[in-house]
């Protein structure tokens, strides 16, 4: 679907939904705000939630950390797994694997899980205000397919009623999960990000057997969808007042999670095509959210300047005619999670990222 389809005919985008003449603001504000995508340095989720909370005050997002460097569970995979309906998993020396009954890694990470919402209801109920929203993040059903395993070693990625058994057992599994999200800090909007990094490979049936001899067939894109769909209905059932799908910048299929019914898309800027650029505009254009990765994260050395970031948004924005009124419809985001930094270099980079959200501001503002 191209940008101009997007304003085409009745303003309205695919399944029904209204145009951004018909609809409210994108956002809370109407200003570019920030928020990480939720990887984070260390094993200590109580120092975690403090300094998320503590750098990303209103009007920005904060979010709920995911610190895979306290181990098994802790990982981005895991933590969903464990959120399965009638499902359990396993770890194996090739990873997690469907089972049975639950055992200890599922049990470890169900706990690990609890233990950081326990902690942000404790920080967010000693605050004296508490921020306005709150993000939790998912690992998508294709990519949890394509990282979880059979019985035999394979993933389950290569059965058809496989990936349609996880994506309706996440889809049962998330109320639970936003019903504790939503105690730990009352009020708050609940906003999710929605995970699929190996959607590439997915759809182009690049991933490897067990054996590494061939290919798991690509999955078509009717049915990934019809996956997505199913989750993101059941996140709206649940309490999500937005879901943003997020992926890499790589053949990121960005019209057809906006047609499976996302509030927008996630992705960092470093790769975006022309044509990428273009399909961003329509969906802003039509309404929706965009979370621009626009701080590329050394591994070490000096944070991007201010104004390199600034740029790296407003310069397309300008060449594609997009007005600065539309900057609200903005998150910017590290283009990366930020578990591989230490606990310092992470607050600086949330630090960095409000600072370019500034940057943006004034520039909508002339």
């Amino acid at each position: 679907m191209s940008r101009e389809q997007y304003q085409a005919g009745s303003g309205s985008l695919p399944g029904g939904e209204p145009s951004r003449a018909e609809r409210s603001s994108p956002a809370t504000t109407s200003e570019v705000t920030a928020t990480g995508l939720g990887p984070w340095p260390g094993d200590d989720p109580l120092e975690a939630t403090r300094i998320i909370r503590g750098e990303l005050g209103s009007p920005h997002l904060p979010f709920l950390a995911e610190l895979p460097d306290r181990g098994v569970g802790s990982d981005a995979l895991g933590r969903t797994a464990s959120l399965l309906e009638e499902l359990a998993v396993d770890v194996q020396p090739y990873g997690w694997r469907l089972v049975d009954r639950p055992g200890k890694d599922m049990r470890r990470a169900a706990s690990a899980l609890s233990t950081d919402l326990n902690v942000l209801a404790d920080v967010a109920g000693a605050e004296d205000v508490s921020a306005g929203e709150l993000k939790v993040q998912l690992v998508g059903p294709l990519s949890l397919a394509a990282g979880l395993h059979l019985h035999n070693g394979e993933r389950a990625l290569l059965d058809y009623g496989a990936r349609r058994d996880l994506a309706a057992s996440l889809a049962a599994g998330v109320s639970g999960y936003l019903g504790r999200a939503a105690a730990a800090a009352p009020g708050a909007r609940l906003i999710v990000e929605m995970d699929e990094p190996d959607i590439a490979s997915v759809l182009a049936g690049t991933i490897p057997t067990s054996s590494g001899y061939r290919t798991l067939r690509a999955v078509a894109a009717s049915e990934a969808r019809e996956s997505w769909r199913l989750v993101l209905d059941a996140l709206r059932e649940a309490g999500a007042a937005e879901v943003v799908v997020s992926f890499p910048e790589v053949e990121a299929p960005i019209e057809l999670a906006l047609a499976a019914g996302a509030d927008g898309i996630a992705l960092p800027l470093k790769a975006l095509t022309n044509r990428q650029w273009e399909q961003v505009a329509g969906a802003v254009e039509a309404g929706k959210h965009f979370w621009a990765g626009a701080l590329d994260v050394p591994s070490a050395g000096l944070l991007p300047k201010v104004g390199e970031c600034v740029e790296s948004v407003w310069r397309p924005w300008r060449q594609l005619g997009l007005p600065p009124s539309l900057l609200a419809a903005v998150r910017v985001t590290p283009s990366a999670g930020l578990a591989g930094h230490t606990p310092a270099q992470a607050t600086a980079v949330l630090g960095r990222l409000t600072q370019v959200a500034d940057g943006l501001n004034q520039q909508a503002l002339g």
